[in-house]
């Protein structure tokens, strides 16, 4: 299943996504997905049935006028 996930971000011009790989077969399967090429019928159909969801985390919690450099001396 994540080799179809991957291989739909590949065919959206996703170029760098962020893949875990806590086990070796979790990289061979993110490896595997670069040989499957959906058609276009297939993207547009994961197009339909994909919701994005909010963004949480740090970047949600940035200052509207942009990142916060903290560390300077």
């Amino acid at each position: 299943m994540s080799e179809i996930a991957l291989a739909w971000e590949w065919a959206k011009g996703i170029t760098a996504p962020i893949v875990g790989s806590a086990k070796i077969k979790h990289l061979e399967s993110a490896v595997n997905s670069m040989d499957v090429e959906l058609t276009l019928d297939e993207v547009n159909y994961f197009d339909e049935l994909y919701v994005p969801h909010p963004i949480i985390g740090a970047i949600n919690q940035n200052p509207p006028e942009g990142t916060v450099v903290s560390d300077r001396k």
